[in-house]
Parts: C-alpha cells; sequence; structure tokens
C-alpha cells in the first residue's frame, strides 16, 4: 500500500511565487532555460538548471554548477524570497491548461515503496541523467522538482480535494505558457495518509529520473548517517499524485535526422509495413495509425500487422511497432536511446514543429503519433514492463520552486 506523509514545505514568499516559479528541469535546452530566465535573478531555473549562469564552456555536469545551483538556492533563503514552514502540511495543486484542468495531493513518498515496487515505473532511467539529478539533490540537500505520480481515481480524495478548492488558494500564478497554477494547504491531519494506505500501488507518469535519485540519493546519505533512524527526510521523495482519470497524454512524435535514401525509396521501404496513402491531416485519429512527413507531404500509414497486446502490450503500442519495423530496418536506429539519428518532439509543440523542422532541413522527416493511454501505461507498469523510450507526455507540467522538500 502507498505511503506518504505531509512535509515541512520550503517555499515562495506569495508575492514573489510567480517570478520563482520555472518549467520543470528536463523540458527545456541549456539554451532555452537561459532564455526564459533572462532579466529574472529569481528564477527557480538558476537553481534547476545553473548551467545557465556560466558560459557554454562550462560542462552542466562540472562541480562548479551544481555549488553555483547551492548557493543560488541559499540567496533565495537568504532574501526571504523562499520561506522555510515550521509546520508539516499536506497541499493540493490544480493545474488548468485550456479547457483542462486536473488536481493532485502534494505529499512526500516513501522512498522504500519505490525500491519495493509499491511505485510502478514504465520507463528505463539513463545513468548520466540519474548521476546529475542524484548529485543534485545531494548537494543542495533538497528535493526541487516534484515527481508526477498518478493513481486509480479515489473516491473520498475526489471529494477532499474539491472541498480544500472552495477556499481562497495559497499560490494563483498564471505562466508565461498561461497555464493556470493554484496550490492550497492542508492539514497534516487531513486524512490524506489513510486513504494512500488503502491504494495497493502509484505509478510514475513523469520524473522516473526524480524518483530514481531520490533513490540513490537516499542510500548515500543514509550510508554518511551513523544515526540512521528510516524517519528523516531522505527517506521520502516529493510527489504530486494525481487521479488517473483527470490526466491528458500527449503524443511524442519523432524525426529522423538523415537518410541516404530518396524519398521514392523511403515510401517504398514504408510500405512494406504500413498501407501508405497521403493525406491533409497531419495527426492520426486512431490507435495504430501513425502520420508520416516527407518533403511538404504529409501520409497516412496504417499497419499492415497487428501486435499481440495480451502476450506483449509493449510491442502493440504504436511507437514499438514503429520503431521495430521502420525506424530500425530502415533508418538504422537500432537504439532510440542513444541513436544520433533519431529525436523526439513533446506533443505540446504540435505538428508545426515537425513540419520546421524538416522543411528548414534539420529532418528528413518526421512521425505524428497517436497518443498511449493512461490504461496502457497502468497495464505496461503492472506485468513490470517498461515502454520504449519517449512513448509518453504529460501535459501541463508542473512548476518546479513552489514546494521544495529541504532534507
Amino acid at each position: 500500500m502507498a505511503i506518504v506523509r505531509p512535509f515541512k514545505a520550503l517555499r515562495p514568499n506569495p508575492e514573489y511565487a510567480a517570478k520563482v516559479a520555472s518549467v520543470p528541469y528536463d523540458v527545456v535546452s541549456t539554451k532555452e532555460a537561459a532564455e526564459l530566465a533572462e532579466g529574472n535573478p529569481l528564477s527557480f531555473l538558476r537553481i534547476v538548471r545553473s548551467e545557465i549562469d556560466f558560459d557554454a564552456s562550462v560542462s552542466p555536469y562540472d562541480e562548479q554548477v551544481y555549488q553555483r545551483a547551492s548557493a543560488n538556492l541559499q540567496a533565495l533563503k537568504d532574501d526571504a524570497i523562499l520561506i522555510q514552514d515550521e509546520e508539516e502540511s499536506f497541499f493540493v495543486y490544480e493545474i488548468t491548461m485550456g479547457k483542462h484542468t486536473q488536481a493532485g495531493i502534494v505529499a512526500c513518498s516513501a522512498v522504500d515503496d519505490y525500491d519495493s515496487g509499491v511505485v510502478k515505473l514504465h520507463e528505463k532511467t539513463r545513468p548520466v541523467k540519474e548521476d546529475d539529478r542524484t548529485k543534485h539533490v545531494v548537494t543542495l540537500k533538497a528535493q526541487t522538482g516534484p515527481v508526477f505520480l498518478a493513481y486509480k481515481s479515489d473516491e473520498a480524495l475526489k471529494k477532499l480535494m474539491l472541498d480544500v478548492r472552495k477556499e481562497e488558494p495559497l499560490y494563483n500564478i498564471t505562466a508565461e505558457d498561461g497555464v493556470v497554477h493554484k496550490i492550497w494547504r492542508v492539514s497534516a491531519d487531513a486524512p490524506i495518509s489513510e486513504i494512500f494506505a488503502s491504494i495497493p500501488q502509484t505509478y510514475v507518469a513523469d520524473g522516473h529520473h526524480r524518483a530514481k535519485s531520490a533513490s540513490r540519493a537516499r542510500a548515500e546519505l543514509r550510508d554518511a548517517n551513523p544515526e540512521h533512524m528510516g524517519s528523516e527526510d531522505y527517506n521520502y521523495f516529493l510527489s504530486v499524485l494525481f487521479p488517473h482519470d483527470e490526466l491528458e497524454i500527449l503524443p511524442y512524435n519523432r524525426i529522423v535526422i538523415s537518410s541516404e535514401l530518396s524519398k521514392d525509396a523511403i515510401l517504398k521501404e514504408v510500405e512494406k509495413a504500413y498501407r501508405v496513402e497521403e493525406t491533409n491531416d497531419p495527426s492520426p485519429d486512431k490507435k495504430g495509425d501513425v502520420c508520416m512527413l516527407l518533403g511538404t507531404t504529409w501520409y497516412r500509414l496504417s499497419p499492415l500487422r497487428s501486435g499481440d497486446r495480451e502476450k506483449n502490450p509493449v510491442e502493440a503500442l504504436d511507437v514499438s511497432y514503429l520503431q521495430n519495423e521502420v525506424l530500425s530496418p530502415v533508418f538504422g536506429v537500432d537504439d532510440p536511446r542513444t541513436s544520433k539519428n533519431v529525436d523526439f518532439i513533446g506533443g505540446i509543440r504540435g505538428t508545426e514543429e515537425l513540419e520546421r523542422l524538416v522543411q528548414q532541413g534539420d529532418a528528413v522527416c518526421a512521425f505524428s503519433m497517436y497518443a498511449v493511454s493512461i490504461e496502457e501505461l497502468f497495464e505496461i507498469a503492472d506485468r513490470g514492463m517498461t515502454m520504449a523510450p519517449k512513448s509518453t507526455w504529460f501535459e501541463p507540467k508542473l512548476r518546479s520552486g513552489l514546494l521544495i522538500n529541504s532534507l
């Protein structure tokens, strides 16, 4: 059963919250982070992506980058931009993007649940990113970005969150992208821990590397603490837990960087795996179909074969079929985790981004996918399997810097 507990949040003074809050560290490049933080010394990007304070000759993984992040965090505390709560609390976090609204519980989840498999995973992690976030947590003695967890919807939690959201929020921020973020404080006495104790598992929707780094940081800090008791803050990780029926998954699209094949040769190869027809619609409207941009023309691809979902739900995913039947044999993308001939474009950027990349010559072709469902994610995670990399894009994203878990 899931273990969650309240925590003493380090958080912005409300008057500074809008300037502090930032996009997550892993959805922007260093260049994009620097542009977003330009002219804003309070931006939390100076903590989660502190390489932006250095010139391009300094590696993002250089020791001085982590030390700068720590110094920047301390400066925000010294200037009372960030304030430390004295009392433990839960929080409710509501996000609205356009017509879509979702609300979740902010709490600290047990690292033991992650290590034992109560927290279910659907993606593998990369060691270099694990190393980075682990060092970040250990150096700052803080978890600066929450793990986005999902759980199978519970009526008691829904009612609790609805009641809380009738009050004035602690924070009400409209980000530069138009997404509205609201946060309410909830008493530590609320029966949130008790309700989650009846929920058998939670699922990492977004933040596999943050979750893994919490486990690795706990091991490192525990080994350095001869007085370890098991109740220390490092035994828990910052999380926002959302009911599954409020979540929205966007597709994670693909571009192929280069190919020696002509346009006609590419089409001929693709026709071995898909029925191909020209289309004016750049987005597939049903599972199985993929849309391909080649030159200036969009094609609808319908698979000639179907995977055995009962036998292997991973291989039945659209991204797996495309990888196995086209990306690998046609474009040499044998391992999408390491291949330099493929890149992944989050669905929030739209098919316009795919068209831009192809038209300006940064990609030879692009593939617009149909979104994976939350039910598919749960099934794969429950069976202890992992999806192909970059299969899901959850939107809207949580903001970093609004709630921090100090260790």
